[in-house]
C-alpha cells in the first residue's frame, strides 16, 4: 500500500527538521557522525520511525543509536515547536546499513572489475606490441 502525498510531504520535513535539530541543538557526546535517510510515517501519522546511518565503528554505531533514542522526547518536544501539526508523531530512530551494504557491493564489484581489468591490459600490450612491429 502507497503513502499518500501527506505522508509524503510530512516525512521530508520531519526528516530535514530532525536533521537541523540533531546537527545544532544536540550536545550528546555519544553521538557521532549521524545522517538521516529515511523516514517511515505510519498512516495515522502518529508514529515514526527515523533511519539513520552512522559512520564509525559498531560501538559508535550503537552508542549513537541509544543516545538518539534517549533524546527522542526532547527532539519532539522541538520538532513540535517547528511544525503546525496537531499531533506530534512518536519518534523511534532504527539504524540505516543500507550505505554500508552499498560500499560493500561497490567494493565487490570493483574487485571483480579490478581482476578482468589486470587481464585486458596484458591483452593491450600484446596488441601493442603487435601493431609497432608492423
Amino acid at each position: 500500500m502507497s503513502k499518500n502525498w501527506r505522508q509524503d510531504q510530512l516525512s521530508e520535513v520531519i526528516a530535514r527538521e530532525l536533521s537541523d535539530l540533531i546537527r545544532t541543538r544536540m550536545k550528546d557526546p555519544r553521538i557521532g557522525f549521524a545522517s538521516i535517510t529515511d523516514v517511515d510515517l505510519s498512516a495515522d501519522l502518529r508514529h515514526t520511525k527515523v533511519f539513520v546511518s552512522v559512520m564509525g565503528e559498531p560501538e559508535e554505531q550503537q552508542a549513537t543509536l541509544a543516545a538518539l533514542n534517549h533524546a527522542s522526547g526532547y527532539l519532539r518536544h522541538e520538532l513540535a515547536q517547528r511544525l503546525t501539526i496537531r499531533h506530534t508523531p512518536d519518534i523511534t530512530f532504527r539504524l540505516d546499513e543500507s550505505i554500508a551494504r552499498g560500499a560493500r557491493l561497490l567494493d565487490l564489484i570493483n574487485q571483480v572489475s579490478g581482476r578482468g581489468a589486470s587481464d585486458t591490459p596484458a591483452t593491450d600490450t600484446a596488441t601493442a606490441a603487435t601493431a609497432a612491429e608492423e
